[in-house]
């Protein structure tokens, strides 16, 4: 090769040495780049012509080539606001970019990109969008069965529409009911026969086993039953109903039989409680019979429905008329002997709600993300999903630390890739360190060929010299 083919090994030795310095220079840059991942520089041996055997070659010219670092994590680190996310372990967030505005909405391109920049914010319109103009990417969910409803992701876009009110339909309801209830009328009568179970009047008003209590007597109604414990539902238009509900031991014939009852006050027709029906329990403590009151219905032995409850004059009587069912499921209700004397292990929850407002977003480890309201309601609106590459390296680096499919990547997959990290980032994975350790070692081999062209002229020099 002789001292032209040295200065062609130097000169390729300084352009190597160049591409190394140029990203090292794009790494310190980008030091602080969220999602950026680093280009490290590969260097490489061309084989000058020579003989068949190495002790008849030399050692040839370099080439340099950039090293994708994508497999490589950068540090995550917490952040305060709600919408920033980190990806732990593999995969890239789905994104895209806008394309236009038409008719005041933002329109976007068709080409997927994938990063690691989570610093994703909610615009104007609803969007999450990150630092560097990308939009997220998820798969809408069905509001009843929380599934996703296809499998192509869709641009993510939050309604800030408040939440319509929901009417309640079930009451879940357990207690356990005492065999001798120490109401009112039975501590003061000393215990005597039959003090225990409702007090009655011939009336009128009447007042027996069999109907509803009339304001007149509430006070004695009272100081015969137990208390039940207390809900509140919601009627069609989201109208808050607070429902107390009053258990009173029917007297004999009657054998381990009671009544529920619930509160109406302002009830049109007088009625202070509502009576909803009658409860038996055989030997055992366990539920044997229900029997509905006018205005209700029994189901077996696991719930009465009521077509209508009114409060204060406020009805739940809604469209569809299903009424509103006071489920007792499997053994939660029961009347076993216990030393209170009143009703115990009393839960009582009721489904539907208010309207409400919307308060903002949350995504959990899953990668749903759920819209949150005034009223404690909260929505799954999207999943989002993490893309895999069977050869990540392969990806073609864009603008704004993103990366798009090449055919030597591999298709994405958006079945798998790691969890989800809300309120947190992931930061580039340049260490400013390294990069000057990496700068010292390039710029002393930069050097080092400079003096390998020098040596090289000095010596051909020499040799033009001879002829003088």
């Amino acid at each position: 090769m002789g001292i032209y083919g040295a200065i062609n090994a130097a000169i390729s030795g300084l352009n190597a040495q160049s591409r190394a310095l140029e990203n090292i220079s794009g790494n310190v840059a980008n030091s602080q780049t969220v999602g950026f991942k680093r280009l490290d520089t590969t260097f490489s041996d061309l084989v000058s012509g020579g003989g068949a055997i190495q002790a008849s070659q030399v050692s040839g010219t370099t080439f340099a080539t950039s090293r994708a670092t994508n497999t490589i994590q950068g540090d995550i680190t917490q952040s305060d606001v709600s919408t920033y996310l980190a990806i732990n372990g593999e995969g890239y967030f789905v994104v895209t970019a806008a394309d236009d505005i038409v008719d005041g909405g933002t329109t976007f391109q068709d080409t997927n990109y994938y990063t690691r920049g989570g610093d994703f914010e909610l615009d104007e319109e609803g969007y999450m969008v990150n630092q560097s103009g990308y939009y997220l990417k998820g798969f809408p969910l069905d509001p009843t069965t929380g599934n996703a409803t296809g499998d192509v992701p869709e641009v993510l876009q939050v309604s800030r529409q408040p939440l319509a009110a929901q009417q309640s339909r079930t009451i879940t309801y357990q207690a356990n009911l005492p065999p001798t209830p120490q109401t009112n009328r039975f501590v003061t009568s000393s215990g005597a026969a039959g003090t225990d179970t409702l007090e009655t009047f011939g009336g009128p008003p009447v007042l027996d086993a069999t109907t509803n209590i009339d304001e007149t007597y509430r006070a004695a109604f009272e100081n015969s039953s137990i208390s039940g414990g207390a809900t509140t539902i919601y009627n069609d238009n989201g109208t808050a109903i607070s429902v107390t509900l009053r258990w009173a031991k029917v007297p004999a014939p009657a054998v381990n039989t009671w009544n529920l009852y619930y509160a109406s006050p302002g009830d049109a027709a007088g009625d202070a409680y509502k009576r909803v029906g009658s409860v038996q329990f055989d030997a055992s403590g366990a539920v044997q019979t229900l029997t509905a009151a006018t205005g209700a219905t029994a189901s077996g032995t696991e719930s009465f429905t009521i077509a209508n409850i009114t409060v204060n004059g406020v009805s739940t009587a809604g469209p569809g008329g299903a009424g509103t069912t006071i489920a007792f499921g499997t053994n939660s209700l029961t009347q076993f002997a216990t030393n209170e004397g009143t009703a115990t292990s009393v839960e009582v929850n009721s489904d539907g709600y208010a309207a409400g407002e919307f308060l903002g977003i949350a995504v959990d480890e899953s990668g749903r993300v759920n819209a949150s309201y005034s009223n404690s309601q909260t929505r799954a609106l999207y999943e989002i999903p993490l893309a895999t590459f069977e050869a990540e390296q392969n990806l073609q680096r864009v603008d704004g630390a993103a990366f798009a499919a090449t055919s030597t990547s591999g298709e994405p997959d958006l079945t798998g890739g790691g969890s989800i990290i809300a309120n947190a980032i992931e930061l580039s994975n340049a260490d400013i360190a390294t990069e000057f350790s990496k700068l010292i070692i390039t710029q002393q081999a930069y050097s080092a060929n400079t003096r390998i062209v020098t040596s090289a002229d000095e010596m051909l020099d020499s040799a033009l010299n001879m002829v003088r």
